[in-house]
């Protein structure tokens, strides 16, 4: 596992170059790999823990409650014992996490924040699965969801379920078109939310003509 740990940054950063970019299937292969979902790996080190180590090996950031740096290394996660450290945050920028991999959210019972940026492989599946987690219903305290291609207002309404939801951030969404269907469920559902958008000009019109 650690072996397989060291390579993933790696691997991840040629997706930079040219020559690497037009092999889709190739890189669609190797990121359901590291999708894939270990339950016996979850059974033996807690939830949070296998969960770390999905997001690092897709290369997500997490950060623990009581401490402020954000753990990127796989090999660097925290050594002890393995109910000390509880993700609270989750930053999955420029990741590769698809929905295979959603079950090992599953388990988290303290995650406060999660941010989606440019996530090629979020769909609006992957909203509602996460929607549906009864953990994260109840933990889940701010959302930002940047520049996710193929999220539309069916995966944005279905966050309307994590009932403890204060702030959401929506930008870059072109999947979006109507922006007010979209901010008149949360104002009925979750009216204590502050809902923030940075969406096209056409779709904040729409909007302007309800206020």
């Amino acid at each position: 596992m650690m072996l397989f740990g060291k390579f993933t940054q790696p691997l991840q950063s040629l997706k930079k170059f040219p020559c690497f970019c037009g092999n889709r299937y190739f890189w669609g292969w190797l990121n359901a790999v590291f999708n894939k979902v270990d339950h016996e790996r979850i059974k033996a080190v807690g939830p949070d823990r296998a969960a770390s180590e999905w997001l690092l090996r897709c290369g997500a950031l997490v950060q623990y409650h009581g401490q402020e740096k954000w753990q990127k290394d796989y090999n660097n996660l925290p050594t002890g014992p393995l109910n000390k450290y509880k993700i609270k945050a989750i930053d999955a920028t420029d990741s590769c996490i698809m929905n295979t991999g959603f079950d090992y959210l599953e388990g988290l019972e303290h995650v406060e924040k999660i941010k989606l940026c440019k996530c090629h492989y979020i769909e609006d599946e992957c909203l509602q699965r996460l929607s549906q987690l009864k953990n994260l219903q109840k933990s889940v305290l701010e959302m930002e969801i940047i520049s996710c291609g193929n999220v539309t207002e069916r995966g944005i309404i279905a966050l309307h379920h994590l009932r403890n939801l204060e702030y959401l951030l929506l930008q870059d969404l072109p999947g979006i078109t109507n922006l007010e269907n979209v901010t008149q469920i949360f104002r009925n559902s979750l009216p204590s939310l502050k809902l923030k958008s940075d969406l096209p000009e056409k779709t904040n019109k729409q909007t302007n003509k309800k206020h």
